[in-house]
């Protein structure tokens, strides 16, 4: 009892900070945790007139017929391929850019090219991909008429497969470094700047300072943010790709949200699609268990 009244008393007192997570809170209710139900379609045979409950179940069955397909080992690499590289390349660039960015004496100088480096994130795919298709187009494009220039030949880009994963991943950097690069900034806006002065006064230049008091204090940052990064590992956007693929490059575009927009989604088998999408939040998890375990055994820091 006299828990329950410490509880409701400290309700009372903190209530405008309630009031404040009441929004964010009713959003995940409504829009993440009451969709959940939905997934018990993977187990059935979907039929829109009968509705969830009334569909028939077949237990392991969509999970079965991906494995069983042609294409599940094709799909599973590329979409780990497409996104571990796009980890190992794209996840050090907004660190590194932070750094430098800290790194700048004049404030006009650093507020403009941190201004000009997410600006880039605000673009839709869209335009992203209409903008590179222009760069890239053999008839017209920048990048050929330099080649013509060399004396080579255009190459269609959009074409060939062994160009799809360089092309996917320069855009994601361009388009992701500078507003990722922010979080890293913040970091480093909270460091104390008496540790600078006093290893400084003890004879240490920058690269000193940047290897034992700022890399050191972003590590907590970097390892939080790492983990989140390998949740994703194998989910990979369908947005992107589908806008720049198309069958003469299926080998190494295709990937498992390509699969199961054209499978699961245009012919309508959701529970189709709905398993696939299961069995991909399952590796996330795992991988996010795995990442913070790991972390937490290197560093000493971890989400929990």
């Amino acid at each position: 009892m006299n828990k329950s009244n410490s509880l409701l008393r400290r309700a009372v007192r903190q209530r405008y900070l309630l009031i404040l997570l009441l929004p964010g809170l009713i959003y995940f209710v409504v829009f993440k945790y009451v969709p959940m139900y939905g997934i018990i379609i993977a187990f059935k045979d979907y039929d829109f007139m009968r509705g969830i409950s009334g569909s028939a179940w077949v237990g392991l069955k969509y999970f079965k017929e991906f494995f069983a397909s042609p294409y599940c080992f094709r799909l599973i690499k590329n979409t780990f391929l497409l996104s571990a590289v796009n980890l190992v390349l794209g996840f050090p660039i907004p660190i590194i850019l932070a750094l430098l960015l800290n790194e700048l004496k004049s404030q006009k100088l650093k507020k403009l090219t941190q201004t000009a480096s997410y600006l880039p994130y605000f673009l839709s795919t869209v335009v992203v991909i209409g903008i590179l298709q222009q760069l890239v187009s053999p008839s017209s494009g920048v990048i050929n008429a330099l080649r013509n220039m060399m004396g080579k030949e255009s190459i269609n880009f959009f074409m060939e497969k062994q160009y799809f994963i360089p092309l996917y991943v320069m855009t994601e950097i361009w388009q992701k470094a500078g507003y990722d690069a922010i979080i890293y900034i913040s970091a480093l806006a909270g460091i104390d700047m008496a540790l600078y002065e006093a290893a400084k006064i003890d004879g240490a230049g920058r690269w000193r300072c940047l290897w034992n008091i700022t890399l050191p204090s972003l590590l907590p940052t970097i390892s939080i943010l790492l983990i989140l990064k390998l949740g994703h590992l194998m989910d990979v956007g369908y947005e992107k790709v589908l806008l720049m693929y198309n069958p003469s490059i299926y080998e190494t575009a295709d990937i498992i949200s390509t699969f199961v927009y054209r499978t699961g989604i245009k012919n309508a088998n959701y529970s189709f699609a709905a398993a696939v999408g299961l069995m991909n939040s399952v590796v996330a998890l795992v991988l996010i268990f795995v990442s913070n375990r790991c972390s937490n055994k290197l560093s000493g820091d971890g989400l929990w």
